[in-house]
């Protein structure tokens, strides 16, 4: 059994997540001990225990301390099943996270697989819908996963509501990934969701980022929400390469202007443009897992990004807890780091 520290490096959800993907996908059991202990509030929320039903359910694990508020938490996942899966995270808690959780397992699973998930879609400590549609899910099926994911209800912080569906195809195994140099020209695409308020506040959003960039009218969409649990805004603005995709997310919230949040958001793209990578820090913190199970099956990947977070760099002290992989960080002369992942063997 391999014993996880919950309070080690970043002492966030991201280490129960990738413990209970590894543990799932390995057909080994995993103690998690001071789970979130870098936490305010440490202890499982509602996102980290649906995730933890939903492991439990796909890989008919046997688990001690699945409550809420747990700190410690044990799991002996069995055989992996595909099929038909419902989950509900019953708050705001993100449906992405949770998917990602279980993304791994449905991967290896014996046959495909249908999954609904309810619960948040758009808030700002989780990768929203958006990013995970059109950023992650299209390099991962460079890696041989095959997924599609469509939206029913967008889910805004704090009401949630949202649900969306996985369609997931096993795979023999994962396939390696390179993402050494952006291809191709930028192609923008800004977008402003607006539920339950006033469409003009999505115009003023995109306004904005149109006046300092100079971007084509047609780079520019507002779309009204009709189908949400509550009220809600985001401005995206969508870098696209010919290689991969950025996508830079900002959030409405109540007395803060649009035109602050549609600065704000250009602001954080302009870095990821000057900067020249490929890859920025929330899509290199994902692509670590699906990276090292490649590489644990032989598939060597790399990439280059600005720096590697505190939880990236955690994430990849769990990686070599479960799989046989080497990970190797350099630094380039630009200030860009180049990451690594290949096998021990």
């Amino acid at each position: 059994m391999i014993e996880i520290d919950g309070s080690e490096g970043e002492g966030g959800g991201q280490i129960v997540r990738s413990s209970l993907a590894l543990a799932a996908v390995a057909g080994v059991p995993v103690r998690l001990i001071n789970i979130r202990g870098g936490r305010k509030k440490p202890g499982l929320l509602r996102q980290h225990l649906a995730g933890v039903n939903a492991i439990a359910r796909i890989s008919n694990a046997g688990v001690e301390g699945a409550n809420l508020g747990s700190q410690v938490l044990t799991i002996t996942p069995g055989k992996l099943c595909g099929g038909g899966y419902a989950f509900e995270v019953g708050s705001a808690g993100s449906a992405i996270l949770v998917a990602q959780t279980i993304l791994p397992a449905l991967l290896h699973a014996d046959r495909e697989s249908t999954v609904t998930i309810g619960g948040g879609t758009h808030a700002a400590w989780a990768p929203p819908f958006d990013f995970f549609a059109k950023c992650y899910l299209p390099l991962l099926a460079k890696m041989n996963g095959n997924v599609n994911v469509s939206i029913e209800s967008h889910g805004f912080y704090p009401a949630g509501g949202g649900r969306i569906v996985m369609q997931v195809q096993p795979t023999s195994a994962l396939r390696g990934l390179s993402l050494m140099d952006r291809q191709g020209e930028l192609d923008p695409l800004v977008q402003a969701l607006v539920a339950r308020i006033p469409e003009s506040v999505g115009k003023r959003e995109c306004e904005v980022i149109r006046r300092k960039t100079a971007w084509n009218d047609d780079a520019f969409e507002v779309h009204p929400i009709t189908k949400s649990g509550g009220p809600g805004n985001v401005v995206m603005i969508e870098c696209g390469f010919d290689n991969v995709t950025e996508l830079v997310i900002g959030f409405g919230k109540l007395g803060v202007k649009a035109e602050h949040v549609a600065r704000s958001v250009l602001r954080e793209a302009r870095v990821y443009l000057a900067s020249g990578v490929p890859v920025g820090p929330y899509l290199a913190d994902q692509l670590l897992l699906p990276m090292g199970l490649a590489a644990n099956s032989g598939h060597a990947s790399e990439f280059r990004t600005t720096s590697l977070s505190k939880h990236s760099l955690t994430h990849i002290e769990v990686l070599r807890r479960f799989l046989e992989i080497d990970v190797a960080v350099s630094e380039g002369d630009d200030g860009s780091v180049t990451l690594r992942v290949g096998s021990l063997s």
